[in-house]
């Protein structure tokens, strides 16, 4: 197996071609609808992606916000490229020991699937021929560029999707690797350290989607398989192999549809709505209830081969129902998973008489609003059932949140791009490179050694606080004076407890003295540090201050003296296991009196106050109780 990353960050620089302002909005001031269509690239041909995605027939529906301007809506040609966002990936060229070029030239790059008004998306390619050191393998750097980002998707509907403006433009950083990762725990690795590195510049935007890796899979005997615009770290292994998985299943399955003699007939689809009429179940027969069209085609030779081989969870099924997906259709019926779907034995025998076919043939269905939609969704299935007699098809695909993939497009080429005529080349003189090598940030390597021999952290704690990028307010708050271990647990821990526990959409990003405030409270005894992720979390809520957190989270106003009477009456309440027991009682009384003050007063304190009242109320040695 081999496999290689593109990794996409947005920079915090304003938008690359624009001077609009990154953030983004849920006000829509206008509303645009347009039609997107295939054009040749520069060598006059016709990207098969892009023909893929035009032959979808959608439409695009474009939300322009407050933040928007006439750049973004395709309205105005682009301005000048954006001089900080240039700096910023020759600072990432040199770290990464990559040869800047002479010349920064804009292309575009055809994209016909809606993210982009014009159609295109603008890229510049800035370096090339770089490395990257980690676990002590040089891993290739094939290519730096810059490139805008594309517009949000926030809705779907049948034939129409719709894409807000505000993303649109934000600068991209891209890193490529070479196709030198070996397994699925060294491509996240190769993730961690480039986002570290990108973090170092302290040039990039936080918070969920400002950075997304683009994983290129292969194993010996299949293809190039691109899986785009994975958002989450843990799951790049996942990702790489759970391929790896599919990859040797689809070579497993061409070996056995090869010795069979399997084929995909050249013949229309088959109406089949009758026999399917009152006796399919679920989504498809409420199409069908609606006057859709139910059309079949026979698999010669396929027959027990959509179904997972050997136990596995891959299969060739899923395959060909991500084509139908991939128009806008919910998937396909096969005959591997009948009788089912409400369909039984007889009418599955129906279906097989209608369709002529052999033991070993196999049949698929399409139930959809129009029989000119079925007919194109089985037109794509039959390409991606004769592609199984290939082995693995070199595709693009989208990235699932259990780890697995889906279809999205054929895999682009070169006759996407042409130059970009309406924004001039930028020339990358020896003077600017050598301000650029002036004032390179700490490397992640040096800023590790030096926080482990300042403060004593872990490697492990140390990487924690990298990739939350906290090490900034790591230590300015250990600068006001708080110990490196309270202010580490918060920020590794407490922060990322208290924005599990909202909605994704309500997270800000807390400030250094909200977090200072929290500290000094824990500090002077107002809580207790086992109540900051609770406290945290209502900050999250709208609470206005540190005390305000506090109340709403139940953690403030409990004294010592109160907590010396709270452990002396649970004592009394259990003074027959204390007798029972003597010390042994100490965890189960400890439980009782947590119940009441976890949160509000610190745990070895708590324990502190117990043991003390359990002494009281022991008699001395020698009576009896």
């Amino acid at each position: 197996m081999k496999a290689g990353l593109e990794v996409h960050q947005q920079l915090a620089t304003g938008k690359l071609f624009c001077e609009c302002p990154t953030e983004l909005s849920e006000t829509v001031r206008l509303t645009v609808v347009r039609e997107l269509r295939a054009t040749s690239g520069e060598s006059l041909a016709v990207d098969p992606a892009a023909a893929f995605q035009a032959s979808r027939g959608l439409r695009y529906r474009y939300e322009a916000t407050p933040t928007s301007c006439l750049v973004e809506m395709d309205e105005e040609p682009p301005h000048a490229l954006n001089a900080e966002a240039v700096d910023v990936a020759l600072t990432l060229a040199v770290l990464l020991h990559a040869r800047p070029l002479d010349e920064v030239q804009v292309m575009r790059k055809i994209v016909v699937d809606g993210s982009n008004t014009s159609g295109f998306q603008r890229t510049a390619l800035v370096a090339v021929g770089g490395y990257l050191e980690t676990g002590g393998r040089h891993v290739s750097i094939q290519s730096i560029c810059l490139e805008e980002d594309a517009a949000r998707k926030v809705g779907e509907a049948t034939g129409e999707f719709t894409y807000r403006l505000d993303r649109l433009g934000i600068p991209l950083i891209e890193i490529a690797t070479g196709p030198d990762i070996q397994s699925g725990a060294e491509a996240r690795e190769v993730a961690e350290e480039i986002g570290a590195l990108l973090r170092s510049t302290g040039k990039v935007r936080r918070g969920i989607g400002t950075i997304r890796e683009d994983l290129n899979v292969s194993i010996e005997g299949g293809n190039r398989v691109e899986i785009k615009g994975a958002q989450e770290l843990r799951l790049i292994e996942k990702y790489v192999e759970t391929e790896e998985e599919r990859q040797t299943m689809l070579l497993k399955v061409r070996g056995e549809l090869v010795s069979r003699g399997a084929h995909v007939p050249d013949v229309a689809p088959v109406d089949v709505g009758d026999i399917l009429s009152g006796a399919l179940e679920g989504a498809a027969a409420e199409v069908l209830r609606k006057s859709g069209a139910a059309r079949a085609i026979p698999l010669a030779g396929f027959a027990g081969l959509l179904k997972p081989p050997g136990g596995g969870t891959e299969r060739l099924g899923r395959e060909l129902a991500d084509r139908a997906r991939a128009i806008g259709l919910k998937g396909l019926i096969h005959s591997d998973e009948l009788p089912g779907y409400g369909l039984a034995a007889p009418s599955v025998e129906a279906l097989r008489a209608r369709l002529k076919l052999a033991a070993h043939d196999a049949f698929v269905i399409v139930v959809a609003p129009t029989v000119e939609r079925a007919d194109m969704a089985l037109r794509l299935v039959a390409e991606r059932a004769r592609l199984a007699l290939v082995g693995v098809p070199g595709e693009t695909r989208d990235p699932l949140p259990d780890g697995r993939s889906r279809y999205s497009r054929p895999l682009p080429g070169r006759d996407r791009m042409y130059p970009e005529t309406d924004v001039p080349p930028v020339p990358v003189a020896s003077e600017r490179l050598e301000k650029v090598r002036a004032h390179l940030p700490e490397t992640p390597e040096a800023r590790r050694a030096r926080l482990a021999a300042a403060y004593g952290l872990s490697s492990e704690l140390i990487r924690q606080l990298e990739s939350t990028d906290s090490v900034g307010s790591f230590e300015t708050l250990v600068k006001k004076g708080h110990p490196s271990s309270a202010v580490a647990r918060l920020l590794t821990q407490d922060v990322a407890e208290a924005e599990s526990s909202v909605d994704p959409a309500r997270r800000v990003e807390f400030s250094v003295d909200q977090l200072d405030a929290l500290l000094a409270a824990v500090r002077d005894g107002r809580f207790a540090k086992e109540g900051n992720s609770r406290v945290l979390t209502e900050l999250l809520r709208g609470a206005a201050t540190i005390e305000d957190a506090a109340t709403r989270a139940g953690v403030a106003g409990f004294s010592r003296a109160e907590l010396k009477a709270l452990a002396d009456r649970v004592v009394r309440a259990n003074a027959r296991i204390l007798g029972e027991r003597g010390r042994e009682a100490f965890s189960a009384l400890m439980g009782e009196v947590m119940k009441e003050v976890r949160g509000r007063r610190d745990g070895r304190e708590v324990a502190d106050v117990l043991r003390a009242a359990i002494e009281r109320a022991r008699p001395p040695e020698g009576t009896q109780a």
